[in-house]
C-alpha cells in the first residue's frame, strides 16, 4: 500500500492536469462537433527568407487562444536553434496551469538558428497547445508540426555585379581562390578571410570579404580607417546580414560566404589624390570552431580605377608609446625587465600568503646552512618548472589561435574553486588542525606543509599559481616581448621571471651574512605559523568572491560545500591515525564526496548578463569607443578583472577615489571599463592590439583623435592626472 501511495504521489501533477482537462469538457460529445481542427484553430505559417532567422506566425481563430509557456521548438539534423523571441502575452491565472500568458487572434515568433556545414534543409519541430474559451470549453492536447524548409541564400553573398562589369570581374577573380569549406582544422587567417578593395569612383569604394563555407565575419567587430588622410572620413553602408546569437557578444549580425561593402569617401581633400591607404580591422569565426583574434589588413587603393587592391596582413601597431611593437625591446632588456618584475612580485599581495609558508620553513632551519640551501634550491626548482609550464602552455595555445594572456587561467571557474580549496587546506595545516604524514605526501596541501624537498618544490609551484593574478612593474614589457618573440626567447623570459621570484630565498640560502640576520628558531615559531594561516583563509575567501562574479551564487554554494567537506575530510583524517581500517575508509569516502560539488561546479553556466553599469562608468565596446573618439571626447580605458590583484589595488588607490571622479569631470573625460574576469574575445582583441600580456591595461585617448597613450600597470594619482590633463588639451 505504501508503494502504491508513493507512486500516486509522484504522478499527482500529471493526474491533476488530466482530470482538469477532462472536467473542462462537461458537455455531451455532439456539442464539440463544431470545434475546429487544431491546425485550423491555430494556422501556422513559416518564413525562412532571412538567413539565420526563422519567423513563425500563428493565425488564431476567434474564441481560441494559445499558451505562451506551452510552445516548444526543436531543431532537426544539422540545425541548432537559439532562444525563441516571443512577445508578452495576456497574463491571467489558469485553474490548472497557474499563472500563464496567452495569445488571441495571432502571434509572431522569431527563432535564430545556425546550421552545420553541408546542411541543405531547415528542419525543425514546433509544439504548441491551446484552448477554446467559450462553450464548449475544451483544451486541445499538445500538437506538434514538423517543418521542412529550404535554406535561404546567405545574406552576406551580395548580388553578383552585372556581366561585363570590370569591377565585378576583377573582384570575382580575387575571390575565386577562396579555400574550400572545412569542418576540420581551421584555415590560416589569410585564407579564411580574403579581403580586397577597389575604387568605384572618385568618392566611392567597394570592399569585399570572401570566406570559405562555414566561416563568418562579424559586422560590429569591423573598423575601417585611412592612413595619412586628414580631413577625409569613411561612411560604410553595410548590407543586411545574418542574425546570429554569439556566446560572447550576444545577438550580433554576421556575414557568411561573401560580403560586399560600399564605402563613401567624405571630405574636401580628395582633389589631386591618386592613391589611398586603407586599414581594415575585423574579426570572424569558423562556425562551431575557432574564433580568430582581431585581424588587420592594409591596402593601397588606386583612385583612378586601377586593379583591385589585395590586402596584406598589417602588423598590429597600436598607437602611442607602443607604436614600435614589443620586439623593439632587445632580448637582454626583456630578460632584465623579467628579473626585476619577478623580484617585485615578492612584494605583491597575491604572493605574500604563500611566501609565508616558505618563510616559516627557512626560519625553522635555523643556522643549518645545508638545510637552508636545500630549501632554496627545491623552492627555485618548483618556481622555474611552473613558469616554464605556464609559459609553454600559454604560448602554445596562443599559437593555435586562442586569445590567452597572463592570469587568464583564472578565467576557469573550476581552477578558481580548486585553488580556494587548496588555500583552505594549507591554512588548516598551518593552524594545526591536521598534520600530514608521508601517506599523503603527494597531495597538494600535504606537499605545501611538508618540510622536505617535495614541500619546498610544491611551495614554489603554489607561489607561481597565486602570482599569476598580479602584474608587477617591469613585467608588462617583458611578457609582451615573450608573447611576440620566438619560442626559445619567450621561454627564457618566463624562466627569468622565475629566477626573480625565487631570488630572495636563493640569497638567504647561499649568502651566510643574510642567513645570520634571521632570528633563531624557538617556541614562538609555532605561534607565527598559526598566525600566518589567516592570510591563507583570506586568500580562499577572495577566490570565492572571484568565483561569485564569474558564475554567481550557485557556484559559491558548491565551492563552500566542497570546502566544508574538505575540512571534514582533513579533520577525520587526523582522528583516524590511531583507529582501524573503517576510519580510513570513511576518510576516502569523504574525500570522494568533496569532489562531487567540484564536478558540479564545472558545469555551472555563466549568469545572465543583467548587471547594471557602475555609476559614471561606461562598459567597453569598440563601437562606443569609436563614437566617443569621433565626438572629440577624451576616454580613459581600463581593462580589468576581478581576479587581478593589481587591478583592485589601482582601483582602491586611484580609480575608485573621489579625486579621480573630480578629475574626470574637470577634463570632460569618460571612464570606460572592460571586464576580463571571464573569457571575452572583444577585450582579448583590445589587449592584443596593445601587445598587453594581460590585465591591467590602461589607455588614455585624447580628444583630438590622436593615438592612445598606454599607462603603467601600477597607477599613481599624479600619473593619471597628467595623462588626462594632456588628453583634454
Amino acid at each position: 500500500m505504501r508503494l502504491i501511495t508513493g507512486r500516486l504521489t509522484a504522478h499527482l501533477p500529471a493526474l491533476a492536469l488530466l482530470l482538469g482537462l477532462l472536467w473542462a469538457v462537461p458537455v455531451p460529445a455532439q456539442d464539440t462537433e463544431n470545434l475546429l481542427p487544431v491546425t485550423e484553430a491555430y494556422k501556422l505559417s513559416a518564413d525562412a527568407a532571412t538567413p539565420g532567422v526563422l519567423k513563425l506566425h500563428w493565425t488564431i481563430a476567434p474564441d481560441y487562444y494559445l499558451y505562451r509557456g506551452r510552445m516548444k521548438f526543436k531543431g532537426g539534423d544539422g540545425v541548432t536553434l537559439g532562444e525563441a523571441q516571443l512577445p508578452d502575452g495576456e497574463k491571467h491565472h489558469d485553474e490548472y496551469l497557474g499563472d500563464v500568458e496567452t495569445y488571441h487572434h495571432g502571434v509572431d515568433a522569431s527563432i535564430p538558428y545556425t546550421v552545420a556545414a553541408g546542411t541543405t534543409r531547415l528542419t525543425l519541430s514546433v509544439q504548441y497547445q491551446g484552448c477554446h474559451e467559450v462553450d464548449p470549453k475544451i483544451c486541445y492536447p499538445p500538437h506538434t508540426e514538423h517543418l521542412d524548409l529550404p535554406l535561404p541564400i546567405a545574406a552576406g553573398a551580395a548580388a553578383t555585379p552585372a556581366a561585363g562589369s570590370a569591377l565585378g570581374a576583377a573582384l570575382d577573380r580575387l575571390g575565386s581562390h577562396a579555400g574550400a569549406a572545412t569542418t576540420g582544422a581551421p584555415l590560416p587567417a589569410e585564407q579564411a578571410f580574403r579581403f580586397a578593395a577597389l575604387a568605384q569612383g572618385p568618392k566611392q569604394l567597394l570592399l569585399r570579404w570572401t570566406m570559405p563555407k562555414g566561416y563568418y565575419l562579424y559586422r560590429d567587430q569591423t573598423t575601417l580607417k585611412l592612413a595619412d588622410a586628414a580631413g577625409l572620413a569613411l561612411k560604410p553602408a553595410w548590407p543586411a546580414g545574418t542574425a546570429h546569437h554569439d556566446e560572447h557578444y550576444g545577438d550580433v549580425t554576421v556575414y557568411f560566404d561573401q560580403v560586399e561593402l560600399p564605402v563613401t569617401l567624405e571630405g574636401d581633400h580628395l582633389a589631386g589624390r591618386k592613391q589611398l591607404a586603407l586599414q581594415a580591422s575585423f574579426q570572424g569565426c569558423q562556425d562551431g570552431g575557432l574564433c580568430y583574434p582581431l585581424m588587420t589588413r592594409a591596402v593601397q587603393i588606386d583612385l583612378n580605377g586601377g586593379a583591385p587592391a589585395t590586402a596584406v596582413a598589417a602588423p598590429e601597431r597600436p598607437p602611442g608609446d607602443l607604436a614600435d611593437g614589443p620586439l623593439q625591446v632587445s632580448l637582454l632588456a626583456a630578460l632584465l625587465l623579467a628579473l626585476g618584475g619577478g623580484l617585485v612580485l615578492n612584494l605583491m599581495p597575491c604572493v605574500l600568503p604563500v611566501l609565508s609558508i616558505k618563510a616559516v620553513s627557512v626560519l625553522e632551519s635555523g643556522g643549518n646552512r645545508a638545510t637552508a640551501r636545500r630549501h632554496a634550491l627545491f623552492y627555485t626548482a618548483g618556481v622555474l618548472c611552473s613558469f616554464a609550464a605556464l609559459g609553454l602552455g600559454i604560448l602554445a595555445l596562443r599559437a593555435a589561435g586562442h586569445a590567452l594572456g597572463w592570469g587568464s587561467q583564472l578565467q576557469q571557474p573550476l581552477l578558481v574553486g580548486a585553488l580556494a580549496c587548496v588555500m583552505l587546506a594549507v591554512g588548516l595545516s598551518m593552524s594545526g588542525v591536521v598534520q600530514f604524514g608521508a601517506s599523503l605526501g603527494n597531495t597538494g596541501a600535504a606537499l605545501a606543509s611538508r618540510s622536505g624537498p617535495a614541500g619546498d618544490f610544491f611551495t614554489g609551484v603554489l607561489a607561481v599559481v597565486v602570482a599569476s593574478p598580479c602584474t608587477a612593474p617591469f613585467m608588462g614589457s617583458a611578457l609582451a616581448y615573450a608573447f611576440a618573440a620566438p619560442m626559445l626567447s619567450a621561454l627564457l623570459v618566463f624562466l627569468m621571471l622565475g629566477v626573480g621570484l625565487a631570488l630572495p630565498f636563493l640569497a638567504v640560502g647561499f649568502v651566510p651574512a643574510l642567513a645570520r640576520l634571521l632570528p633563531k628558531p624557538g617556541r614562538w615559531m609555532e605561534t607565527l605559523k598559526q598566525v600566518l594561516a589567516f592570510p591563507m583563509y583570506l586568500t580562499a575567501a577572495w577566490l570565492v568572491w572571484v568565483l561569485a562574479n564569474q558564475r554567481g551564487a550557485d557556484a559559491v554554494g558548491l565551492v563552500l560545500v566542497a570546502m566544508v567537506l574538505l575540512a571534514m575530510t582533513l579533520w577525520w583524517f587526523e582522528r583516524s591515525r590511531s583507529r582501524g581500517a573503517a576510519s580510513k575508509i570513511a576518510v576516502a569516502v569523504l574525500a570522494v564526496a568533496t569532489l562531487v560539488p567540484m564536478y558540479l561546479l564545472a558545469h555551472v553556466p555563466p549568469p545572465s548578463s543583467t548587471a547594471t553599469a557602475e555609476d559614471g562608468v561606461v562598459a567597453y565596446s569598440p563601437q562606443k569607443l569609436a563614437e566617443l573618439r569621433a565626438a572629440g571626447t577624451p576616454v580613459f580605458v581600463d581593462m580589468t578583472a576581478d581576479w587581478c590583484v593589481t587591478c583592485k589595488a589601482n582601483e582602491h588607490a586611484v580609480l575608485g577615489t573621489q579625486a579621480f571622479r573630480d578629475l574626470l569631470q574637470r577634463t570632460g573625460a569618460v571612464y570606460m571599463k572592460g571586464d576580463w574576469t571571464d573569457v571575452n574575445p572583444t577585450i582579448s582583441a583590445f589587449l592584443q592590439q596593445y601587445h598587453s600580456p594581460g590585465v591591467p591595461l590602461y589607455v588614455v585617448f585624447p580628444k583630438d583623435g590622436g593615438p592612445g597613450r598606454r599607462l603603467s600597470t601600477v597607477l599613481t594619482r599624479s600619473l593619471v592626472e597628467r595623462a588626462l590633463t594632456e588628453a583634454a588639451h
